[in-house]
């Protein structure tokens, strides 16, 4: 194994994405995983019939997934709570995106557990926090992340309906953040000898999200107002769409600077000492006026020949608006580390990778995704089950061992 996280066990009880995000963001790191699944399942392998019934693969729990092993185990009984029990005593990290009564009522909560392995981090996801009137509420992203945090609202123009978020959009996020409070609560723990509980919520992680705004609100009892396209203060932080129905950003975010390269891209420097469009207080004034000469200036060609156009002109930052098949097929992409190859039985499969990468101790794709319940006996027989006994459980059906995904 290789990584930061090398030699470092973490048992993961997670549903859907954020949780399991978390720990798959530690297992790209190194860390060993074991995934403990109810009996049929983490419902996000539920994606692959979801979204298609020809398909026998599941790239939406591929990637929050790979470089686990997986036990599937009933911790509705008590001899399912006790295995995921002797699991932590030799962990170092537990990391849960189950809501916090349910962990309690199982005996796998904080102090429970902590009682068991004091040098345990344990790592938790909810929804809306710990505490509080909503600390035991459900919590999607959609929810938690989009709706309550003020993101949607903030993505809706006056009069128009809000966008739906794309799935997992908060989530992951979420579960980087925790992975990231995870390897310092490692590290406190290297100096000290102890072990702590990290938490997040998504919730929290869309308000930070959010932090440009709500601390405007904060402190000046007012936020930039939502626009769209046509009425956008700053025609040098907009799009625009191409003669072959292409859409590009312009970014430039220091207006006076970026308007007079701008204009000269757009062929119109006579714009630059126009009255209307001098400052950038009257280019806001003047918005809707200016994007419509704008716009009609940008759809008289193809988006190749503006791309010629912006690399005459240094000081005007720009970039396509990419579509999700030109992002997998950009050679930067691959360049900045954004795919990884991972091995399984039948050959590599490219995924997207986690967004960091370490230099000094780089880690190394190790296997797929498990399938539910692929190495229950192994697992098992690590913490001192011998196969009589793991026959025994699987009969009783406390455990189940590789089930086929229908």
């Amino acid at each position: 194994m290789s990584g930061p996280l090398s030699g470092i066990k973490v048992v993961e009880l997670g549903l859907w994405i954020a949780g399991p995000a978390a720990s798959g963001v530690l297992g790209d790191w190194g860390a060993e995983i074991v995934k403990v699944e109810p009996l049929r399942g983490d419902p996000s392998r539920l994606f692959r019939t979801m979204l298609s019934r020809n398909r026998s693969d599941n790239p939406i729990f591929e990637l929050d997934n790979r470089n686990k092993r997986g036990i599937a185990v009933d911790i509705g009984s008590d001899h399912g709570r006790r295995i995921v029990v002797e699991l932590v005593q030799s962990a170092d990290v537990f990391v849960t995106n189950v809501r916090p009564d349910s962990l309690e009522r199982a005996g796998l909560d904080y102090p429970s557990l902590r009682d068991v392995n004091p040098r345990l981090v344990y790592a938790q996801v909810t929804g809306f926090g710990l505490e509080g009137p909503d600390a035991d509420r459900p919590g999607f992203d959609i929810s938690a992340y989009w709706a309550r945090s003020g993101m949607a609202h903030l993505h809706t123009p006056e009069n128009g309906t809000p966008p739906i978020m794309r799935g997992g959009m908060g989530d992951h996020p979420t579960g980087l953040a925790l992975a990231g409070g995870v390897a310092a609560a490692l590290f406190h723990r290297e100096r000290t000898g102890e072990g702590q509980m990290v938490s997040t919520s998504l919730y929290r992680q869309g308000v930070y999200t959010l932090g440009y705004d709500l601390s405007l609100v904060s402190s000046w009892g007012r936020c930039a107002p939502v626009t769209d396209h046509a009425t956008a203060p700053s025609p040098t932080a907009n799009s625009y769409r191409t003669r072959d129905g292409r859409r590009f950003w312009v970014v430039g975010v220091e207006a006076d600077r970026h308007w007079p390269p701008l204009a000269r891209v757009a062929g119109r420097p006579d714009l630059i000492d126009d009255p209307r469009f001098v400052t950038a207080a009257d280019r806001a004034v003047n918005a809707r006026e200016l994007v419509a000469i704008l716009d009609e200036v940008f759809a008289t060609r193809d988006l190749e020949e503006w791309a010629e156009i912006f690399a005459g002109e240094p000081d005007m930052f720009w970039t396509p608006q990419a579509t999700p098949d030109e992002v997998l097929a950009d050679p930067q992409l691959r360049a900045a580390g954004g795919l990884v190859d991972v091995p399984g039985n039948n050959g590599s499969t490219t995924m997207i990778a986690s967004p960091i990468d370490f230099h000094g101790a780089p880690s190394e794709q190790r296997s797929h995704a498990p399938r539910l319940g692929q190495h229950t006996r192994e697992i098992l027989s690590e913490i001192g089950y011998d196969e009589p006994r793991i026959d025994d459980l699987v009969a009783r059906g406390v455990v189940a061992v590789d089930v086929v995904d229908d």
